[in-house]
């Protein structure tokens, strides 16, 4: 993909690392047509995005520069503040980021997620493109969530989110596919029992799901298909993968970055399928 169209405007794409990257420089140019770079430094003045910028980075990030952002932070509202994006990539070992140098396609580059959050502060206009558009990018949550390496590290607890323990009753079904041992060890049901008990409600339980839920969700999967490798019975892998899923989700349900990455979803109206 070379072009993102949005509205009138078409931007520079390129595809870095397998993952979609776009142009700052041409969204910034509807604001600054001369020099654009100055309002991606504006925006970069501003704490909130450099919250985004280092939540961004710690999730997607494993050689992520945690002292060097630490530094940013610290000095991030300040009136003397000031950041650029070769500053930014320099002082994180920033991958969100990159700048290509270039009369044409040159400028500064930054993964979908980022560029459509400086898109909605530069203008409204960018927040309603079309559906279509976003999912030839591949943003939706099922992709970030699947590329999320947690440190789980927080000790609150919601009650009402943790899964309960499963019962013996359901330890000894037969389960007819490995989908329902993991709904049964995180959500205490099978598919067709959510549909029996939610039967005006449209699609399946895992639609319903919070993104702390997806997050574990996707962690029991692969769990799931090492203890299948390891000879591990059903009955064994049920009760193993429910402990899991109660430890996770009791970490998980008051970790900070997951309410950020909530807070996203709502607002960009990422896709759940």
């Amino acid at each position: 993909m070379d072009k993102l169209k949005a509205l009138e405007y078409e931007i520079n794409t390129k595809i870095i690392n397998q993952e979609d990257y776009v142009s700052l420089t041409d969204i910034a140019k509807k604001v600054n047509e001369d020099e654009p770079r100055f309002v991606i430094q504006n925006w970069m003045r501003n704490k909130d995005t450099i919250d985004y910028l280092g939540l961004w980075e710690s999730i997607y990030n494993p050689n992520f520069n945690r002292v060097g952002f630490e530094a940013v932070e610290n000095e991030s509202g300040r009136n003397r503040f000031t950041m650029s994006p070769t500053k930014w990539i320099n002082s994180v070992n920033s991958i969100g980021m990159v700048t290509k140098a270039g009369k044409h396609g040159g400028g500064t580059y930054a993964h979908f997620d980022i560029a459509m959050e400086f898109a909605s502060w530069i203008s409204p206009e960018f927040k309603r493109m079309k559906e279509k558009e976003q999912r030839g990018l591949g943003w939706n949550l099922k992709r970030t969530l699947s590329k999320i390496n947690y440190n789980i590290h927080t000790d609150a607890i919601k009650n009402n989110l943790i899964p309960k323990e499963v019962t013996q009753n359901q330890i000894n079904m037969i389960y007819a596919d490995e989908t329902d041992i993991i709904n049964v060890a995180l959500f205490g049901m099978t598919a067709r029992e959510w549909k029996q008990k939610n039967p005006n409600k449209q699609g399946n339980i895992r639609d319903y799901a919070n993104v702390a839920e997806l997050v574990c969700l996707v962690n029991l999967e692969n769990l799931n298909s090492v203890y299948i490798n390891e000879g591990i019975n059903s009955k064994d892998r049920l009760v193993k993968l429910n402990n899991i899923a109660i430890h996770q989700m009791t970490l998980l349900t008051e970790d900070n970055r997951i309410k950020k990455i909530e807070n996203i979803a709502k607002d960009k109206k990422l896709y759940l399928e």
